[in-house]
């Protein structure tokens, strides 16, 4: 089953997020400036469906760390700490949302913020 549906209805829930593409792939930003999630196909040697998005400080490592099967450092972005996740694996829906969530956060000005709680 094709996750980037469900994935779209999550990122396009937050407030003023838009979808459109950037480096070929479906990429999520608020305010069409700041990228808060991108979702890739193997485009970057990933062996399935993926997402990368910015993770808060230390949860990058963390999450790589412990679950390595499913989190990995993604290229180009990897060392400002941004979080790839496996698509292609046992998906537990809730904890991507809140992923994508953190995600928004990181980037997202404080005014939306404050709609999003």
């Amino acid at each position: 089953m094709d996750p980037l549906p469900r994935l779209r209805r999550i990122c396009l829930a937050l407030p003023e997020s838009r979808e459109r593409l950037s480096h070929g792939c479906p990429a999520f930003f608020v305010r069409e400036r700041k990228q808060f999630a991108m979702y890739t196909v193997a485009a970057y040697d990933e062996p399935g469906p993926a997402i990368w998005c910015p993770a808060p400080p230390g949860v990058q490592s963390d999450l790589v760390d412990a679950e390595p099967h499913r989190f990995f450092v993604p290229p180009y972005v990897g060392h400002r700490g941004w979080l790839g996740v496996r698509l292609d694996v046992d998906v537990d829906w809730p904890e991507i949302d809140g992923i994508v969530r953190d995600a928004y956060r990181v980037v997202a000005p404080k005014k939306l913020l404050a709609q999003l709680d």
